[in-house]
């Protein structure tokens, strides 16, 4: 395994522990990440993770709300995961290419085999257990189900604003960091009487908070680098804030997801916000690196961090039978030649084909959805609009299957 990936996973055990004892002290300092302050006995590290959740039960009740009803919604996106390892699982022409893939026997025993359907279900495990027995998959073109951007530049930013406000922009053609002129549905749901102050994002990108436009749209957003902030931050977040820091990415604009990840769920679990839009990152980055072993480990583990949203809402009596899940990408990838897999736009063929997922109380069970049938990315905020009862106004319609 890549010395990123290694770094990934000691952090990744480090934050769901909440901190670190001292058995596992070697193995954090080996990795190059200073952790003397926080040997902390494992014993007293649970009694804290037993408070935290207690206190989370107590305030469910602070959480309901009026005008909305009390549904609430995970929303969430890869950055850049292709329809093909969605629903095909992996690429085998990619897996066998050594210029994209160094640890093919692994990769091979982990996620592959001759069956797309089994190798799938190997690389993403929640999707095709949970989400198709109880929720809806769009995008498999091998059945004529399309999903598609509508917008015209076939990359992120233009992607994202098209995904959040549900039109898509023109005059957008750039990655820039620039504030973003449109109202994405977070800012207007975070401008109503019931849902104020219940609305909150986090991404590994750093150009999050100008699409989401966080100064004037007044919603909480973790991006990039930032860090977790407020007068009362629990342990785990000193702990995110403090091994953030400690942690080297392999990018200056984006951080590892597991900080993505923790930094959101445990905002969900003190706040307990009715709205949250969750964006990782890592998939379109190690794609773009050329990194087929990352691209495919990247997916896997946040299939497992949704599982872990799904599996706390399903646990809490706020989220519990309230909750839905509302998943995409921004953008597709090449696919051939095969070196167009590392890239996206409107230069790289198949870069505007996308997938929707959708799991959540009065979602009917529909599975993969097979029939012969054309969506669109700027109906996601209508569906996450509908589903919260919210009157939005948007260029796209509420995915009908998903809301009626």
């Amino acid at each position: 395994m890549k010395p990123i990936n290694q770094l990934i996973s000691i952090a990744s055990i480090t934050l769901v522990v909440g901190c670190v004892t001292n058995n596992s002290k070697p193995v954090i300092e080996s990795a190059g990440v200073d952790m003397v302050q926080y040997e902390t006995d494992l014993c007293e590290c649970e009694q804290i993770t037993t408070q935290v959740e207690q206190k989370a039960d107590m305030g469910a009740a602070e959480g309901a709300l009026v005008g909305g009803g009390d549904s609430t919604v995970f929303w969430i996106t890869f950055d850049g995961l292709r329809w093909q390892e969605v629903f095909g699982g992996v690429d085998t022409a990619l897996m066998k290419n050594e210029s994209y893939t160094n640890t093919r026997e692994e990769i091979q025993t982990r996620f592959w085999d001759e069956d797309p359907l089994k190798s799938r279900e190997k690389l993403m495990p929640f999707f095709w257990s949970v989400m198709k027995s109880e929720g809806q998959l769009y995008g498999n073109r091998n059945f004529h189900n399309k999903v598609n951007v509508s917008n015209k530049q076939w990359f992120s930013y233009p992607g994202y604003n098209e995904i959040l406000t549900g039109s898509a922009d023109p005059t957008i053609q750039s990655n820039a960091r620039e504030w973003n002129k449109n109202v994405t549905l977070l800012e207007y749901a975070n401008q109503q009487k019931t849902f104020n102050g219940k609305v909150a994002a986090f991404a590994s990108w750093n150009v999050f908070p100008y699409i989401i436009n966080d100064e004037r749209s007044g919603v909480p957003v973790n991006a990039g680098f930032r860090t977790a902030v407020g007068s009362k931050l629990t342990k785990k977040e000193l702990l995110l804030n403090e091994i953030q820091g400690q942690t080297p990415s392999p990018w200056t604009s984006v951080r590892l997801d597991v900080f993505t990840h923790h930094y959101a769920l445990e905002y969900i679990k003190k706040k307990k916000p009715s709205l949250v839009y969750i964006a990782y990152g890592e998939t379109d980055d190690f794609a773009h690196n050329g990194d087929y072993d990352a691209y495919l480990n990247s997916a896997h583990r946040t299939d497992a961090f949704i599982r872990e949203l799904w599996d706390f809402a399903q646990s809490h009596p706020k989220y519990k039978g309230k909750t839905s899940l509302i998943i995409s990408t921004d953008h597709g990838r090449g696919t051939f030649p095969i070196d167009s897999w590392r890239s996206h736009g409107t230069r790289t063929k198949g870069s505007d084909q996308t997938w929707i997922a959708a799991l959540g109380p009065g979602i009917k069970a529909l599975g993969e959805v097979k029939e012969n049938m054309q969506l669109s990315q700027n109906q996601l905020a209508q569906t996450v609009a509908k589903i919260l009862g919210l009157d939005f106004k948007s260029q796209g319609t509420a995915v009908k299957t998903i809301v009626e």
